[in-house]
């Protein structure tokens, strides 16, 4: 039994680490796509495709959606439009790596006024700390990555408590399906207005597109409400800590983008502030974090969990 509940105690890290090497992948597939199109259009297409094979997997039923589910799901809707915007604008600037890092400050901050232990307080302070360091490399970073990055770990910071408040009032996957409705909707028109030329110039583009909603939101998206299922917002925001160090690790792969000395430091120090808060989380339900909003679900979440493991 011991043995068990260790296991599941694990599942939240598990589940993180997946979702954050098909985030980074799938950005690193969009950033590869800038010399035929732009970021808008990429988030566009990504939202799009992503709404679409949800909707058909699902099948959510709008007309039976109560008035507090529709407004949870509109709103996580409208936050990942503008999260989505902001991060691929942001990764035209910056290494991935580094516009990870800025979107992390986000979550972090939701973790830091959260906390309510000494040790998860200074786990989260060390984690920032490594964050405010990789931001640092030495050299000037452009100020129009630095300002998209801020926007994006704001949209971060709201994805994260809306997410956890749509997987609570949801049974299963149709208030992810509806928010992703809403999101493209938002950001469609958006895009193909801005972008809708260079879509018809480089049509095998659309292929990106349709790649990169796979890998950068059905699999990251579904995943996270899984996991927020488990844990509160604030164990969530230190996992994402492990961020900068897989982002890094997909841009240097996949795009050839090098690390400096005080990056590699910077990333060491997240990751030992995420062992360190894991070490010491107990159980990993969540249990710890406090804050209006941020309780373990006990209604339509807790009966999913038992039917389908989610």
């Amino acid at each position: 039994m011991p043995e068990h509940r260790h296991a599941i105690s694990r599942l939240p890290l598990v589940l993180v680490l997946a979702q954050m090497r098909s985030l980074q992948m799938g950005a690193a597939v969009a950033k590869g796509a800038y010399d035929q199109v732009g970021a808008t259009a990429l988030a566009g297409m990504r939202l799009l495709f992503a709404a679409v094979i949800m909707w058909l997997a699902v099948r959510p039923r709008p007309r039976r959606t109560d008035g507090r589910q529709w407004r949870a799901a509109v709103a996580l809707g409208l936050a990942l439009a503008a999260m989505n915007v902001a991060y691929f604008q942001a990764i035209r600037f910056l290494p991935i790596g580094v516009a990870s890092t800025l979107e992390l400050l986000g979550p972090l901050t939701l973790a830091v006024a959260l906390s309510r232990r000494v040790r998860d307080l200074a786990a989260a302070l060390l984690a920032l700390a490594g964050v405010l360091l990789l931001t640092a490399p030495g050299q000037a970073l452009p100020v129009a990555g630095l300002l998209l990055g801020a926007l994006a770990a704001v949209c971060r910071a709201g994805y994260v408590v809306l997410s956890r408040r749509v997987g609570q009032r949801f049974p299963d996957a149709s208030g992810l399906a509806l928010a992703l409705a809403v999101g493209a909707c938002a950001l469609t028109p958006v895009a193909a207005v801005t972008a809708g030329r260079e879509v018809a110039a480089h049509p095998g583009v659309l292929g990106v597109g349709l790649l990169v909603a796979v890998l950068s939101s059905l699999v990251p998206y579904s995943l996270d409400m899984a996991v927020l299922r488990r844990v509160g917002v604030r164990a969530f925001g230190v996992l994402l800590s492990l961020s900068p160090a897989v982002g890094a690790a997909v841009g240097a792969l996949l795009l050839h983008e090098s690390l400096t000395v005080r990056q590699i430091a910077a990333v060491a120090l997240v990751v030992a502030a995420t062992a360190w808060s894991i070490a010491g989380s107990g159980n990993g339900d969540g249990s710890s974090d406090s804050g209006h909003g941020d309780r373990p679900s006990r209604g339509p979440a807790r009966s999913a969990r038992f039917r389908s493991g989610s």
